[in-house]
């Protein structure tokens, strides 16, 4: 376990060192801040639950997101309680605003994860994959601004691409049923 602590913190150390730039700095707080509270997500799962085209999509959307949160926010964070990297990292400095919960996993991975998972299997292509990569670049930003370990990061995606595939499960078996 010390080993993969010791990887973690050395990541975000390098990070730090060689990617992180000023001019990056404004545009990566704003793309960390898409994933604040999961807004962004929600608000385009609100948008296509007015749709009576894409309902089904914004309607398992809304379950990924709703699954994501219980297993991250409500069970995961609170079992696991893991302090922050910038409190802990010797030398390791945050950008933007100091979260207030603790770190494993990431709550904007999670929530990136399983809306931009959804929106991609279902949405036209270009949709889809563009919401993809603005969730995968939320994800990263997380590393970037020194509020998460990358696992922290990684548990993250996972626990959200298994939300979204749960969800498309229970909202596609049900509207077939219908």
């Amino acid at each position: 376990m010390d080993f993969i602590i010791r990887i973690d913190e050395n990541i975000l150390l390098w990070i730090q060192e060689y990617v992180r730039k000023d001019f990056l700095n404004p545009l990566v707080k704003l793309i960390t801040c898409l994933g604040d509270a999961g807004w962004f997500w929600i608000l385009i799962t609100v948008i296509l639950l007015f749709s009576k085209k894409y309902r089904k999509i914004g309607l398992t959307s809304a379950a990924a997101l709703l699954i994501g949160f219980l297993i991250t926010n409500l069970l995961l964070k609170n079992m696991v309680m893991r302090i922050r990297p910038y409190e802990i990292v010797e030398g390791l400095s945050f950008i933007g605003k100091k979260p207030s919960d603790f770190s494993f996993p990431s709550g904007h991975s999670t929530c990136s994860m399983a809306s931009s998972v959804v929106l991609f299997l279902y949405l036209p292509k270009k949709y889809g994959s563009a919401a993809l990569i603005l969730g995968i670049f939320i994800c990263l930003s997380r590393l970037y601004v020194g509020v998460h370990y990358p696992t922290d990061v990684l548990a993250g995606i996972a626990v959200g691409i298994l939300a979204a595939f749960i969800a498309a499960k229970i909202i596609m078996k049900q509207k077939s049923n219908a």
